[in-house]
This record gives structure tokens, C-alpha cells and sequence, in this order.
């Protein structure tokens, strides 16, 4: 099938406003659960989200990386702090994410303030990853070139071996960032393209904006 051709007619819900909550990170964990409920392909990450960061140059780069928390006060997600994405975020704080759930014909993006996570948050996270993935997080220079896949699995055999049973300590250059939104946008797929599009504005620390947008 040619390109252009590609195309679903979608038809699995609505969204109105007098159906969402008042707080979009409430609505967003409502959305959440029914993605996860509903999923039935072991291959869909229902956590996995495109990240998108830009440079004080206005040069924008996307990537999928993978929500780890949702509090009240937004969304959490880890990395190198030396990696691409950090250093975008050092020269412009300011990012976007978006959830795409093809299963429920539904998409939400948020946008928002990014900061640093505590280093207990960012240290009780790491505790939780599974060991591999600690160990892969100490030796990988994310974003940086190395010579083969063999130096980094090099690294790894030699920091296991070092370690040992004992525990792995987080490295200064890996931890968490907070997206905290200002603008989240939930989309429900709809017939003839004229899809459901609700907006959540921040009026001030405490208030949101809620209202329709045309598809």
C-alpha cells in the first residue's frame, strides 16, 4: 500500500469536557490505567514516551525514553547527565513529551519546566533498576562516540567482576528530571479525522484552563 494511502478510520471513544477531571495529571493517570488494562501486546510500552528537547540554537531533538514516575507535582524520567538530551536541557529548561496508546486511539502531550530530581529521588531509583542496568548506567558515556560494542561490553564484564556482590553506587552524571506541565493536551481519535482535542492550561500555581480545541 502506497504511503498516501495509509490511513484508520478511528472509532474506539469521545472525550468531553464534562468527562475529564479537573487536574490533568489526575485525567492522566486515569488514561494511564486504561492503556495498561487494556494492553494486550507484550510488545507496547505503555510507559514509553518521545521526549523532545531543544538547543539555545532552536535545534529540536526527539527521542522515546521511558516515564519512571507520576506525582502530583509531574513527570519523571532518568538519564546520563552528561547525554544529549541534559545538555540541551542546561541551555533551555523547557521540553515536551508525548504518549501515543494506537491500542486505545488516543495521544496525550504535555508540556512543561524541566529540572533536576533530588539526589535521594534520583538515588532510590537507581537502587530499584535491576543490577545490569545499574552497571550499564555507570560504564555507558551516553551520547558519545566509542569505538565498537565490544569497549562497552568490556567496561561492563570489568565493573561486574570489580563489584562483585557489593552494591552499585549512583554516579554523579546519572539521575532523574521533572517535567513540571504548564500545557497538557488530551486527544481521543475520532471519526472523519475531527477528533477530540481537550486543553489544560496553568493560570497559576494552584488553577488549570480547561478547554476544546478543533483537530
Amino acid at each position: 500500500m502506497e504511503i498516501e494511502n495509509m490511513r484508520r478510520n478511528y472509532q474506539e471513544n469521545s472525550l468531553e469536557l464534562a468527562d475529564v477531571a479537573s487536574d490533568p495529571i489526575q485525567q492522566f493517570k486515569i488514561w494511564f490505567q486504561r492503556a495498561q488494562e487494556a494492553n494486550s501486546t507484550p510488545w507496547l510500552e505503555i510507559n514509553a514516551m518521545t521526549l523532545s528537547t531543544c538547543s539555545g540554537e532552536g535545534r529540536t531533538t526527539s527521542r522515546i525514553v521511558l516515564l519512571k514516575q507520576c506525582t502530583s507535582e509531574g513527570f519523571a524520567f532518568f538519564t546520563n547527565y552528561e547525554s544529549s538530551k541534559a545538555q540541551q536541557l542546561r541551555q533551555y529548561p523547557f521540553a515536551s513529551l508525548v504518549f501515543y496508546w494506537p491500542h486505545l486511539e488516543q495521544q496525550v502531550r504535555v508540556e512543561g519546566r524541566v529540572e533536576r530530581t533530588s539526589a535521594e529521588v534520583s538515588d532510590e531509583y537507581f537502587q530499584a533498576r535491576p543490577r545490569s542496568s545499574q552497571i550499564g548506567a555507570v560504564v555507558s558515556p551516553q551520547s558519545q562516540p566509542v569505538a565498537d560494542r565490544h569497549e562497552l561490553e568490556k567496561a561492563m564484564t570489568e565493573l561486574t567482576e570489580s563489584v562483585g556482590e557489593g552494591r552499585v553506587e549512583r554516579p554523579d552524571y546519572w539521575g532523574g528530571y521533572l517535567l513540571r506541565p504548564d500545557r497538557v493536551e488530551f486527544w481521543q481519535g475520532r471519526p472523519s479525522r475531527l477528533h477530540d482535542r481537550i486543553v489544560y492550561e496553568l493560570q497559576d500555581a494552584q488553577s488549570w484552563k480547561t478547554f476544546r480545541i478543533a483537530p
